[in-house]
């Protein structure tokens, strides 16, 4: 360990800033100063830019855009930079704890705010339609939303395994090894988990267009689907008696780290975030059930002022008329009507 650690303050490990070894040792104030990656950073501000422009034609045109929404949208995008853009993207290539705290964040929570945010919705709205015979972003973006490619992805039964993938598969083979060697194996890692994310809860949420808009009752059993195999996971990080992986085998010595510990710290995350988010997401599906059963009471009601209760009388006459059979099958059957 002495010597690894020797190694690595001359060297620097592979994907770490500046390549000039570790970071001091681990404190929450420095897990939280800028350490901005720039491929994330850009990523960043070209959603918000777009994002900005979309709300800004909206308001030019005289059209409201919900302010829940746009507050949902940047707090996911603020979530996304404080897991890549500071101190805890650096400790995150040394500690087992502070990468799952990453992968955690970002394939369960920012997710969530930024699917909340109705980012799709926006752009179908802001963007204008393209001119006869002609083919705009508005008509790419509607093509992909009705591709095969779009109804494969989003559909459970690619999107669970993949989520389920996504842990088993990269933390109990040597993927994750493979991966961690380089800065752009840990950012491809970054990103899957994100993608992940966003595949697994759009249908779920409902809030933005998707190729497959399940019955409420299917996207809360596809949600709780995932809750064993998420909590298997964080248990037996936390149980297991030898590390997963080689990577946070050796954490520089000065920093007083025991991997196996710290191990056990990110099970305890992994295990965490397989409730709370779910239980977050389960309370925004009952609140979106609860109201599209207001919205259709509604407009039942409105069709009802309109047509004089049309549906309503048409039942009735329906079953009077089965009434009437009734009555005329039991006289058939009874020709002697009995003598009062």
């Amino acid at each position: 360990m002495t010597g690894l650690s020797a190694a690595l303050s001359l060297s620097g490990m592979p994907g770490m800033p500046g390549m000039g070894g570790p970071p001091p040792p681990p404190s929450f104030a420095r897990m939280w100063t800028l350490a901005p990656s720039p491929f994330f950073l850009v990523v960043i501000v070209v959603l918000l830019a777009l994002y900005a422009a979309g709300m800004t034609r909206m308001l030019r045109r005289g059209d409201g855009w919900p302010i829940a929404r746009a507050v949902s949208f940047l707090a996911g995008l603020v979530l996304l930079f404080a897991m890549t853009c500071t101190g805890l993207a650096e400790y995150g290539m040394y500690l087992f704890s502070a990468h799952m705290l990453q992968h955690m964040v970002l394939s369960m929570a920012v997710p969530l705010f930024l699917l909340l945010g109705a980012p799709i919705t926006l752009m179908l709205r802001a963007l204008r339609p393209a001119a006869a015979g002609h083919t705009g972003p508005r008509e790419l973006l509607l093509g992909l939303l009705h591709s095969r490619f779009a109804r494969v992805v989003s559909s459970p039964l690619f999107t669970l395994p993949l989520f389920v993938a996504s842990l088993y598969g990269l933390y109990f083979t040597t993927l994750f090894d493979v991966l961690m060697r380089s800065a752009a194996g840990h950012d491809f890692m970054l990103v899957h988990f994100l993608a992940v994310g966003l595949l697994f809860f759009w249908p779920i949420m409902g809030v933005d267009p998707a190729p497959h808009r399940s019955p409420y009752v299917i996207r809360i059993l596809e949600l709780f689907a995932a809750m064993p195999f998420h909590a298997f996971f964080g248990v037996a990080v936390m149980m297991s008696s030898s590390l997963i992986t080689r990577t946070f085998a050796h954490p520089p010595a000065s920093w007083g780290v025991d991997p196996a510990s710290d191990q056990s710290t990110g099970g305890g995350l992994a295990w965490a975030f397989g409730e709370v988010p779910t239980l977050i997401v389960l309370l925004v599906l009952f609140i979106q059930w609860s109201r599209s059963d207001e919205r259709e009471a509604r407009r039942n009601d409105r069709k009802a002022d309109r047509d004089g209760d049309l549906e309503l009388s048409d039942y009735n006459a329906y079953l009077a008329g089965l009434a009437a059979r009734e009555q005329h099958v039991t006289a058939a059957e009874n020709p002697i009507a009995p003598i009062a």
